[in-house]
């Protein structure tokens, strides 16, 4: 193997590329149109267009990629993580194409990206699972009765799903029914799949993940666990490890673990997530790819994950046993977000005016933001990846604290001061937090919803309207896109015209849109419209969802402001809406 195409964006392509540069091979970036200028490209010996910014008909697009690694003559594609990274089909296609995937075989990922058959192998082989079904709920009847037979509260999930899409939760039998309709609307828009089954939903778990690391020769490891439990939209914000599980709950979900993977004979690294009730465990999912928080678990063990999926995808052994993984210290890492945690993490797409890392001892940052960077609404909001390494965890957590101060991030509100005040938060320094703390931390936090609680603690002391860093600075080269390769070229004697194009600094949190103005109900986002569930002419009631709005691969749903009758819809399902665009008005 020596030239290696990246099929991903943002910090996970840049994170890929560094690794495969250091293992002295050339890097093949793929690009959208809005990512033509993105650090992913410009890192990459290589860089190639797939299509505009829809992902759709860019980073999922198959054939274009495999068509790209052909004519690039990449021997070998990493998928990163999102995407196409868990699609059996895509890896069954690269290896047709006599390249190597970087990943496991597709019958692993097939074995566990439907999650009703995941719970199946898992109770074949013995690993304990949450309470609940293995079929389809084919309606609501049949709910009521997984409700009936496995308890409230339920939680309805996608078959397909992951990451908390497609999974509501009904607390009481009348909530059954509309959760059952929302979650195979969200398993359908995100993965075109609405298969849902049934299974109790446990309140206030620990979310624990066991990092596996295994090969093609049959040896099968573990990397230790991370506790996930902070979480918004049953998504993570923050991981750290070690967890603070007992030590039998520790020894049991990395045995569990070992034999989950070696049920499905994984040959890659994994990750394989658990609830943790007390001292009772159950099996969650698997993710079969390189997972967005394996860099705590690289801060513990030393090992480069990304270099060992290199290697065994190579064909190459382990050459190490369990023995070999020693941990040391403690890691924590948290997402830095384009969210505003002020108005219920709301997506906040834009452009980043000032861009500036922490740095020091135990230190890392996974990102690939600058000054000028645009955050586009096609994709995720994750900006950067701040980790931290500390001999202990108040050592960490102080360290954690002093980076995050350092960090000053503007042009739009992120999760870096939630994520502060998270440090100071009793449940977060003890460590007995679960899932449930972050999202009441934040209710609670926020309840006034100030917006000088979105900007950053450092970007407050900054001067206001001083000129940002991307500001008055001639580039050294420019850009050049030629038959859909891009090339960098150097320019001399080229007009500095920075002063021209200067624009007036826009503050993280102007045009913030209401979601309600007057009888009108306004979109309080750039996104496509999902769903509008009413009609003219129909009485909705106060909290009602009247519209369903997917903006930065989030489903947001849009609530009535007050009670009355629809006298307008002005969207309609498949159309894209700007922020304030009106969406229904209520008489």
């Amino acid at each position: 193997m020596e030239k290696l195409l990246v099929s991903n964006r943002g910090e996970i392509a840049v994170r890929v590329i560094r690794t495969a540069r250091e293992m002295g091979l050339l890097t093949v970036a793929v690009y959208s149109e809005i990512d033509r200028d993105a650090m992913h490209v410009r890192l990459a010996d290589e860089a190639y267009l797939l299509g505009p910014a829809n992902p759709a008909q860019s980073y999922l697009n198959a054939e274009r990629i495999l068509e790209t690694a052909r004519r690039s003559g990449a021997q070998a594609v990493h998928p990163g993580y999102g995407f196409l990274a868990e699609n059996a089909e895509f890896a069954r296609a690269v290896l047709a194409a006599g390249l190597t995937w970087i990943g496991p075989h597709p019958d692993a990922i097939d074995a566990m990206g439907d999650k009703m058959r995941a719970r199946q192998a898992m109770i074949a082989a013995g690993v304990p699972v949450v309470p609940g079904g293995t079929e389809q709920i084919a309606d609501v009847k049949a709910a009521i009765a997984a409700a009936e037979k496995y308890g409230l509260p339920l939680a309805l999930k996608a078959s397909g799903g992951g990451g908390g899409k497609g999974l509501k939760v009904a607390y009481t039998i009348d909530e059954v029914g509309a959760a059952l309709s929302t979650a195979k609307r969200e398993a359908e828009a995100y993965f075109k799949n609405g298969a849902i089954y049934a299974e109790r939903y446990l309140e206030n778990p620990k979310h624990i993940e066991l990092q596996i690391l295994a090969d093609k020769h049959r040896t099968v490891l573990h990397v230790g666990e991370r506790d996930c439990s902070l979480q918004r939209r049953h998504q993570k914000l923050w991981e750290e490890t070690p967890s603070g599980v007992s030590r039998r709950v520790r020894e049991g979900i990395r045995e569990a673990g070992l034999r989950a993977a070696k049920a499905i004979r994984y040959d890659s690294a994994g990750t394989i997530e658990w609830l943790v009730s007390g001292e009772d465990f159950y099996f969650l999912e698997m993710n079969t790819r390189i997972q967005v928080e394996h860099t705590v678990s690289e801060m513990v063990s030393g090992l480069d994950l990304v270099r060992e999926q290199i290697r065994v995808a190579a064909g190459e052994p382990l050459g190490y046993g369990q023995d070999a993984i020693v941990f040391s210290g403690h890691s924590i890492e948290g997402r830095i977000n384009a969210e505003d945690p002020a108005h219920d993490f709301r997506p906040a797409p834009g452009t980043v005016t000032t861009y500036r890392e922490p740095g020091g001892l135990g230190v890392r940052i996974d990102s690939a933001a600058f000054p000028g960077f645009t955050i586009g609404s096609d994709y995720d909001s994750l900006v950067a990846k701040l980790v931290v390494w500390a001999p202990s965890r108040d050592r960490a957590l102080a360290r954690f604290r002093r980076a995050l101060d350092e960090y000053v991030i503007e042009g739009v509100p992120t999760t870096l001061p939630l994520l502060r005040q998270l440090c100071d938060h009793p449940p977060v320094m003890d460590g007995t937090y679960t899932t449930s703390t972050l999202e009441t931390f934040a209710a609670a936090s926020y309840k006034e919803c100030h917006p000088e609680r979105s900007v950053s603690p450092s970007a407050k002391r900054e001067v206001e309207g001083r000129p940002s860093a991307v500001e008055g600075s001639a580039p050294e080269s420019i850009s050049v896109e030629v038959n859909d390769k891009l090339y960098h070229v150097r320019v001399f004697d080229r007009p500095n015209k920075a002063a021209a194009a200067r624009k007036p600094r826009r503050s993280a949190h102007k045009d913030r849109a209401a979601t309600a103005s007057g009888n009108d109900v306004i979109s309080p986002m750039h996104g496509v419209v999902v769903e509008i569930p009413v009609n003219e002419g129909d009485a909705v009631t106060e909290g009602q969802v009247v519209a369903v709005v997917e903006a930065m691969k989030m489903m947001n749903e849009i609530r009535a402001h007050k009670g009355g009758a629809v006298t307008s819809v002005h969207a309609k399902a498949g159309e894209t809406v700007e922020s304030n665009s009106r969406l229904v008005s209520i008489g």
